[in-house]
């Protein structure tokens, strides 16, 4: 279990199986998740409680991974956002984004707990770098 600065992490994924696998793999890792099956539910919850770091599924219904990146950032700017599909169609939700201002990192479904931390601890320490 490491020292990090990431406390609690918001896991967003339509496929429940995967957003609570994520949720599971965090939470022995030390972090505090929290699984979210739907977008929206999401967005409520960060209202009242801001996660240190978004991970989410890109292509899901009402609101794609990346909409939900953009309108987190807009309420929590320090809020880390980390992004995976097993979908090619992201690119062009992802190059929006970019011309938005927002340059969001996306890993590959499926995603290997070990490179999910270890990409945890790269934004981690890029973050602790801006402070």
């Amino acid at each position: 279990m490491a020292d990090q600065t990431l406390k609690r992490i918001f896991v967003v994924d339509d496929e429940r199986v995967i957003a609570e696998t994520l949720a599971t793999i965090l939470e022995k890792s030390g972090f505090s998740a929290q699984c979210f099956f739907n977008p929206l539910e999401a967005l409520y919850a960060a209202r009242s409680d801001a996660p240190d770091l978004l991970i989410s599924d890109v292509m899901m219904p009402q609101l794609s991974g990346v909409e939900l990146a953009v309108q987190m950032k807009t309420m929590w700017p320090l809020c880390q956002i980390l992004l995976f599909s097993g979908q090619a169609a992201t690119a062009d939700l992802l190059q929006t984004a970019r011309e938005q201002g927002h340059d969001f990192h996306l890993l590959t479904k499926p995603v290997h707990p070990s490179d999910l931390l270890k990409e945890i601890q790269r934004q981690d320490s890029e973050a602790g770098m801006r402070v």
